[in-house]
């Protein structure tokens, strides 16, 4: 029987869960959890929520899905211990150093987060050789790649079925962090795919994704060998989490006997009245999955409603005292009411506003149905909590006795003209072309270093050095000099050390890489300059051009060869002024990004950094637009 999985953000989400029958439920601590906005659990209601989950025949998995830091890992660690010692059913990680640890130390088990994007053969093999039991597979797969991963590899997947659809892929998304410095990949998403932009004629909600409704893909799920469906929503409220568990559940097991309809359609309304965003059935099935006209929750569509004075005409006989009803004038939200009587005739339910709306045609959508004072009674529960406490566990305390050391410059381009340009400035070029032999002749004695595809099962031919993006990536590539990209997300000096060369991730600020490199002994390459790529998208709607927030702000957008589209950050990171201190660090090298820019210009910029001319920022700023020195100074804000 498939595993249904619900979110409990709250003591109250948890209740309903079990209240529904869930088989299994996610939740987080007070820390180190991607929803850290939820009420979450403190260690005393996790120990009881754990136990009462046991005593009703119900898993519980608790996220420590972010990404860590050094000067974190003994608490995250810790925690994790906790976790072990209550009897939690798996941990949810995103970290891979924190994965290692866990894995050489404590016996609970190991789930990778959707976070780590991990989505090809190789990188589902790589997580067996790891200790994982079991993958959440990314969004973006569809029922047809779900079926070979299954038939190539025995690790345990899970899938998302329902709520929100991140545009971006899993663990890959800088936007939110870039912006306003509140990262996804902390448990801090403000969500800027939720608002509007333009790019052309176009002004909608063009990163905004309807939500996953995919109960009717579950008999495809069971015969694709998928043991969890997921329910996303540690954000929701209870009653979300009541009725899609209980919809869920009953489809799963609808499916699991042969039998129609999956679910009923009472069912289905009630969940789209709980929360309802537009739905799709995600990449499972098809590529059409964007909301752009709006992105809240608006709830079960009624269809039109007149109104003339007080007197409110909706065309539904389907409301009733107690439903609560939302109005809407295209795009604009006017205001709403509970229904407190209903006059049917003919068809239409003629209802009173206590209020005087403008008279005219409105959308009308039902955000409340009177079942849900019934369903609030159900899944009451005293969650109460114990006196289990974590104590604190002691991890390898490492030193990295690093030097200061002439840095070598590297340098990334995308085509020969600007491979030319750059080769006297550089020591080391990273090719992000098809044309690899063509640019290795050319770079002679230079190093030159073939750059996988960013986010893609499909593996290029490639000798010599290679750039990867992903453990699976590393894990095809053995044998090969390998770079690690800052896409790998490396945050601590916990990760192993099994790629010649990492690049740090971008959201360190100047304290933390001084905190990474007086503990971590490997090759490090720092980005100092470049336009970093916020989001990739497996979205085909998004075309090629400048992405314009309300602000004003210009996000370039790139599309590459393997249908991905690259949202790039509107400003520059530029560090040239912090080389020198950089330097004091030990770093190995320095990375610039020189990707889709003219040839002049990635010379230019080439130069400048190589001969550490200060005097050249001016210039340099003018000709990019905009700069910044990115998290390097700011950092995050958590």
């Amino acid at each position: 029987m498939i595993e249904v999985l619900a979110p409990a953000g709250s003591k109250e989400a948890f209740s309903a869960a079990l209240k529904a029958g869930a088989d299994a439920v996610y939740l987080g601590g007070k820390t180190f959890g991607a929803r850290s906005s939820a009420a979450n659990f403190s260690d005393g209601e996790l120990d009881f929520a754990v136990k009462t989950a046991h005593e009703n025949n119900m898993k519980v998995y608790v996220t420590v899905n972010t990404l860590i830091k050094d000067s974190e890992m003994k608490e995250a660690f810790s925690f994790v211990s906790f976790l072990d010692s209550i009897g939690a059913d798996a941990v949810i990680v995103q970290d891979r150093g924190l994965a290692s640890l866990v894995k050489k130390e404590l016996s609970i088990p190991l789930h990778a987060s959707t976070q780590m994007g991990l989505h090809s053969k190789d990188d589902l093999l790589w997580a067996e050789k790891i200790g994982f039991e079991r993958v959440i597979l990314p969004r973006e797969l569809s029922i047809g790649d779900i079926n070979a991963l299954r038939k190539e590899t025995s690790i345990g997947l899970e899938v998302f079925v329902h709520g929100a659809l991140c545009y971006a892929f899993s663990g890959q998304c800088l936007f939110s962090s870039a912006v306003g410095g509140r990262s996804g990949n902390r448990g801090m998403c403000a969500q800027p795919c939720r608002k509007q932009y333009t790019l052309g004629k176009e002004t909608s909600f063009m990163l905004s994704t309807a939500d996953l409704f995919c109960a009717d893909s579950l008999p495809d799920l069971i015969s694709a060998g998928v043991g969890s469906v997921k329910i996303e929503g540690r954000l929701r409220s209870p009653i979300y989490v009541y009725l899609a568990t209980k919809l869920y559940k009953k489809a799963a097991d609808r499916a699991a006997r042969g039998e129609y309809p999956l679910y009923d359609e009472r069912d289905a309304e009630l969940l789209m009245t709980a929360f309802n965003r537009g739905f799709s059935e995600g990449y499972l099935k098809t590529d059409k999955v964007m909301q752009k006209s709006y992105a809240d929750s608006r709830g079960l569509p009624l269809g039109k409603a007149s109104v003339e004075g007080r007197t409110v005409s909706v065309n539904s006989e389907r409301l009733k005292p107690g439903d609560g009803l939302t109005f809407y004038r295209g795009a604009d939200k006017v205001g709403g009411f509970e229904v407190r009587s209903v006059d049917f005739k003919n068809g239409i339910s003629k209802l009173t506003s206590p209020f005087r709306l403008e008279m005219g045609e409105y959308d009308v959508y039902k955000t409340k149905d009177r079942e849900f004072n019934e369903i609030e009674k159900l899944i009451s529960m005293d969650m109460r909590y114990t006196t289990a406490k974590r104590r604190w566990v002691d991890i390898p305390s490492k030193v990295a006795n690093r030097r200061k050391k002439e840095c070598k410059l590297s340098c990334y381009v995308s085509d020969i003209k600007s491979l030319k340009a750059v080769l006297p400035y550089s020591d080391r070029i990273y090719y992000d072309a098809p044309n690899a032999e063509e640019a290795r002749d050319l770079c002679g004695d230079i190093e030159m270093v073939t750059v996988l595809p960013r986010v893609t099962p499909v593996i290029p031919d490639a000798s010599g050095p290679v750039m990867v993006n992903s453990p699976g990536q590393a894990y095809h590539f053995i044998g090969h000099r390998m770079y690690g990209s800052y896409f790998m997300n490396f945050f601590n000096s916990y990760t192993i050390p099994d790629l010649y060369q990492y690049t740090a991730s971008v959201e360190l600020s100047r304290e933390d890489l001084k905190d990474l490199t007086s503990h971590y002994k490997g090759k490090l390459e720092v980005m100092v300059f470049g336009r970093v790529e916020m989001m990739v998208t497996k979205d085909p709607s998004l075309r090629e051009g400048n992405l314009v927030d309300g602000l004003g702000k210009r996000f370039p957008v790139v599309r590459d060869p393997y249908g991905w589209a690259h949202i790039m950050n509107s400003s520059d990171l530029f560090l040239l002024d912090f080389l020198d201190e950089i330097d004091t660090m030990g770093i190995d090298s320095y990375g610039l990004d020189l990707r889709y820019r003219q040839p002049e210009l990635a010379a230019a910029v080439a130069k400048a950094f190589k001969q550490r001319d200060i005097n050249a920022k001016d210039k340099l700023k003018k000709r990019c637009g905009s700069i910044t020195a990115g998290h390097y100074l700011r950092g995050l804000k958590a």
